[in-house]
């Protein structure tokens, strides 16, 4: 008898140990889940919306120099970092080839003038027929073609100065063959008016919607990490950076495939640098500002949910029950988006800041009582 009393007092023991512990743990879920949630006022405050990019610093205006002629470079008349002006000359190459062919068409010129003119006498008197005088006639006018392209190409031995501005990079040196060609001509300097830069930005198309022409921006460079730039939105390209749309190229298929889908659009963006601080290359971290918008009902990026009938927020009345309400949106920024219809100023909605912990429970019957 006593056996069955001290084991039935395990039992009970057990049980109730079981029934405290599971309330125990019901408890401080719940209270997880209600320390996961919080209630905030929808309040009024201005609001920005911004997009971010990254993009390059380049100049407005930068030409590559090169020669119309193939000839070897006989001196460079400035350095990296020269200032120069349009016109003025930066190089000259060997032109004593060239030279000599523009003398050889000069004689031919006099020559076949000559020709033309006793030719045209003669056809006068009846002593030549007038196919003889168009011969003559078009062996001069050959020849003055050929003198003009023979004076052309021996003027292309001064190299000038297309645009004013600076020489960026090393220039090539004397001794160098300067190689003509539009496919690959060697380039034997370039220069960039660094009075005017602009930023060539890359915009995901999830973004480039809110874009517009003429909207302001600041920026910073690694340069400069404690300082910002401004700019502005001067244009935006219709066309995704790697052409994606056009099925025709098999460069852009290429391209738009091995970037998983991702579609960026250029934006360029003139800079104000009146300091004359920014570089060419480098990278420059954009904030557009898209939309400002000042005394806006706003309410926290975390109290704002959405289902498939439009974006909701949870109002907690008076009582302590929450209501789901629907409400229209307006702009958004990086903490708040605007409330402009569905709510009102003062109304507490919920904020949950944290995700609620779930409860680990393994299964091993019914509750005990």
């Amino acid at each position: 008898m006593k056996r069955k009393i001290i084991v039935g007092a395990g039992i009970a023991a057990a049980l109730l140990l079981g029934g405290g512990g599971y309330y125990y743990y019901t408890m401080s879920a719940a209270e997880q889940s209600a320390q996961a949630t919080t209630t905030v006022a929808a309040a009024r405050m201005d609001i920005k919306s911004t997009v971010e990019a990254t993009g390059t610093i380049q100049p407005v205006d930068s030409v590559e120099v090169s020669s119309k002629i193939t000839a070897r470079i006989n001196a460079v008349l400035v350095k990296e970092n020269d200032t120069v002006t349009a016109g003025q000359t930066v190089a000259t190459l060997d032109g004593k080839d060239y030279e000599a062919k523009r003398d050889q068409a000069q004689y031919r010129v006099t020559n076949t003038r000559a020709k033309y003119n006793r030719m045209s006498y003669l056809a006068g008197i009846g002593a030549k027929s007038q196919q003889d005088l168009e011969d003559a006639a078009y062996n001069y006018e050959t020849a003055q073609s050929t003198l003009e392209e023979a004076v052309s190409d021996a003027n292309e031995t001064i190299i000038t100065a297309p645009i004013s501005g600076v020489v960026v990079g090393e220039p090539k040196t004397a001794g160098t063959m300067a190689v003509q060609g539009s496919d690959n001509p060697t380039v034997i300097m370039r220069i960039a008016d660094l009075s005017r830069k602009q930023i060539k930005a890359k915009v995901d198309e999830t973004d480039i919607g809110s874009v517009r022409v003429g909207q302001e921006a600041t920026f910073t460079v690694d340069a400069f990490s404690d300082q910002k730039f401004t700019a502005r939105v001067a244009k935006i390209s219709q066309t995704d950076v790697s052409n994606s749309w056009d099925t025709s190229s098999t460069s852009a298929s290429s391209s738009s495939s091995s970037s998983a889908s991702v579609i960026y659009y250029y934006v360029t963006l003139d800079v104000d640098d009146p300091e004359n601080l920014l570089l060419p290359a480098m990278t420059a971290r954009v904030v557009i500002n898209t939309a400002d918008k000042s005394d806006a009902l706003v309410v926290p990026l975390a109290a704002l949910k959405t289902d498939a009938n439009g974006s909701y927020v949870m109002v907690m009345k008076e009582d302590g029950t929450e209501e789901q309400r629907y409400v229209e949106t307006g702009i958004y920024s990086d903490e708040f988006v605007e409330i402009l219809s569905g709510l009102g100023e003062g109304e507490q909605v919920v904020n949950t800041y944290t995700a609620k912990q779930a409860a680990v429970h393994i299964d091993n019957g019914p509750p005990p009582f």
